[in-house]
């Protein structure tokens, strides 16, 4: 069974999300339509995924997380393609998101889970350590709680036979609150991992809130929040990397950029520049 993956020092990681511009913009698909990875978009982008890794490597970031619909082929030839791309610059693939499905939907449940399930060969095609899925977008009740514990361990079933760590994260209903992310994760008994966005939730308990479950994190998704003009919310940034720092949480921070400026890069720096002190522990 895959180990926890929050064990090395933390380090900076990025998301193809932050560069999804970049990329062509693929439209995000999910299991309603198959698998159905699009190629016009790489052709129309100004970044092909496979020269993704060495613009990393020479931007000075070691760690990637990819979004499922940026692949523009599921072909074994170009999953292997992208893996030696990303070994011979040195690049870290940390998790493969998928941003689709919701194995607790009360009619196409079951055939969300299996398409989700699918990607766990691809994450293991491709090199990387975790799958990052989503755990419901119902509202949390006990049998819809028990619905995703009982989709989530058959994932695990097939994740463990590739070794890909299942992971989930704070988002949509069914983990909008901490008390249910507490309660999924515990009653799984440590075998999902979490993956903390601190751009997800928001509101007047938003830190306290944070703040109980920022112990359980693996990775983080380090989100910062843009106004329209294109000014970052530092307090709010600041704020939240400082709930990371007093959790003692030791995985990469995964800048996530999806600000107004259409300079990507610009965005991504930006963010990095604030995160750079939260990789030393005081």
């Amino acid at each position: 069974m895959p180990e926890n993956v929050n064990t090395t020092a933390p380090r900076l990681s990025v998301s193809t999300w932050s560069l999804h511009r970049a990329l062509g913009q693929p439209a995000i698909y999910g299991p309603e339509g198959g698998i159905q990875p699009s190629s016009f978009a790489e052709k129309s982008g100004v970044l092909a995924l496979l020269d993704l890794p060495q613009r990393l490597h020479a931007f000075g970031l070691s760690t990637l997380e990819i979004c499922h619909f940026h692949l523009p082929s599921l072909e074994q030839a170009y999953l292997a393609e992208l893996r030696a791309a990303l070994e011979q610059a040195h690049i870290e693939l940390f998790s493969l998101l998928v941003d689709g499905g919701d194995i607790t939907h009360p009619t196409h449940g079951s055939r969300d889970l299996a398409w989700i399930t699918s990607w766990a060969e691809v994450a293991s095609q491709l090199g990387a350590k975790c799958i990052r899925v989503i755990a419901g977008k119902s509202q949390p009740t006990e049998e819809t709680l028990q619905t995703s514990i009982q989709g989530l361990s058959y994932i695990l079933l097939h994740a463990d036979t590739w070794g890909i760590r299942v992971m989930t994260e704070n988002w949509f209903p069914l983990l909008a609150q901490p008390q249910t992310v507490h309660s999924l994760l515990e009653r799984l008994e440590g075998r999902v991992g979490l993956c903390f966005d601190f751009g997800n939730w928001s509101g007047p308990s938003k830190y306290e809130d944070l703040r109980a479950i920022a112990p359980l994190a693996e990775s983080c998704h380090t989100k910062a929040h843009f106004s329209p003009s294109g000014e970052m919310d530092k307090d709010d940034y600041i704020r939240c990397l400082d709930i990371t720092r007093a959790a003692g949480f030791s995985g990469p921070y995964t800048l996530i950029y999806d600000g107004p400026d259409k300079d990507e890069w610009a965005g991504i720096a930006s963010e990095r520049e604030i995160v750079l002190p939260y990789l030393h522990r005081s």
